[in-house]
């Protein structure tokens, strides 16, 4: 196998290393044992503690992205902070061996800790696609790499469902871990590693900040780029939250049991491949505005018949939907993104885009653990999060996509 294809063989092999985290930890498993097991739930208490982790994790990644990238770029340091991200996530998912009902404190570092080491290397991971592919191959390697995470999920999953009936939390946290060590060495010993050294870290972080301010500064004077990027902050952050909570509803207000949690999120995996597949035709004809609106329109549609769940198969439908507009509403909102970015500028657009992504993943967690608590009831609580839904909405009809081309030769 040459170099070329190692490389990116490898980079989509991480993918499926990290996926596993996504799946497991993230959404289907672990936020419920936390809330339930190591909080505990009653009251929404858990739902609180559950909100902050995501929100204090996504927002350290926000805020320190700027930094952390000049420092990668000026100072070739890009491959040593992802790996040290990276085994930041797989030792804190290791140390939940040790979590014991009311560690609370204890179990927020600890999964607050692996978000930030799950979402930081993911900074620096998919900088490295420009490196190893050409621009005409980029799209399609990138596509390898959504399959083959999805994959990862999948085998997390599978494997996590074994240890559900009894239920064993260990095995579960011990075999994520593995999965994410092993397959994460073909990048860590194929990727190219970055030894340029053209300035010193703290000239380095100047510039990783003046970077990102003079893009700010660009960006506000394109009025269409700077209203879908606001757009994108709010209903972003209402797909994260109802992702962060999905299986905490089910288990807490349902009921649902571990193994069907699993079950019910393999079902969404293939789902939201199948939405992202299925609408992008439509992207190309109608135009991937008419796909976001249609997704946003969708989720409303979902969190509202969440609010009136009352049986397990129910929630099976809501969650077979909310995957369609999942795949869709991510795959609509990055090519629509793409109208707005001036030739030779895609890395610096895409890394602002990726720090508003990280940045929307802050209120909606906080949201919905705080009117959980307040109306001691989840049902209010999820619905809360249509409020994001329709902010983006709002903001979103006023992008006029016949002024992109005028903004971008604006000086």
């Amino acid at each position: 196998m040459t170099t070329e294809r190692k490389q990116i063989a490898s980079w989509c092999l991480y993918d499926f290393a990290n996926s596993g985290y996504s799946a497991v930890i993230v959404t289907a498993i672990f936020g419920p044992y936390f809330t339930s097991h190591i909080v505990g739930n009653e009251t929404g208490l858990g739902d609180v503690w559950w909100g902050r982790v995501s929100s204090v994790s996504m927002l350290f990644v926000a805020l320190s992205s700027p930094l952390l990238g000049g420092i990668a770029d000026a100072g070739g340091l890009r491959k040593r902070l992802w790996i040290t991200y990276t085994w930041l996530a797989i030792l804190m998912v290791v140390g939940f061996t040790v979590l014991e009902p009311g560690m609370v404190v204890t179990g927020f570092v600890l999964a607050t800790l692996a978000n930030i080491g799950m979402e930081g290397a993911m900074v620096f991971y998919n900088a490295y696609l420009p490196q190893i592919a050409i621009t005409p191959m980029q799209g399609r390697i990138s596509g390898w790499g959504y399959a083959t995470g999805y994959a990862g999920s999948i085998v997390a999953l599978l494997a996590a469902y074994s240890f559900t009936d009894p239920f064993e939390a260990n095995p579960i946290w011990i075999l994520v871990a593995t999965q994410f060590a092993l397959f994460s060495i073909p990048a860590f010993l194929w990727l190219p590693e970055t030894t340029s050294k053209t300035a010193s870290l703290g000239s380095a972080a100047k510039q990783g900040f003046e970077s990102a301010w003079t893009l700010l500064g660009r960006l506000w004077k394109r009025p269409t780029a700077r209203r879908f990027l606001l757009a994108y902050l709010f209903y972003e952050d209402g797909v994260t939250t109802v992702l962060v909570f999905s299986s905490i509803f089910a288990a807490t207000t349902l009921g649902m049991e571990t193994g069907q949690l699993v079950m019910l999120f393999l079902v969404v995996q293939f789902s939201a491949l199948f939405g992202a597949i299925v609408m992008a035709k439509p992207t190309d004809i109608k135009g991937p505005k008419f796909v976001v609106v249609c997704s946003l329109i969708l989720w409303c549609c979902v969190v509202t018949a969440a609010y009136f769940v009352e049986t397990q198969t129910q929630y099976w439908i809501v969650g077979i939907v909310a995957g369609l507009g999942l795949g869709s509403v991510q795959a609509a909102s990055r090519a629509l993104y793409s109208r707005f970015i001036p030739e030779g500028e895609e890395n610096q657009y895409f890394g602002l885009y990726a720090m508003v992504g990280k940045s929307a993943a802050i209120g909606g967690p906080i949201l919905f653990g705080e009117v959980s608590r307040a109306m001691g009831s989840q049902r209010p609580a999820i619905l809360s999060v249509i409020v994001l839904f329709a902010i983006g909405l709002i903001l979103l009809h006023g992008v006029r996509l016949d002024k992109s081309t005028a903004e971008l030769r604006a000086p």
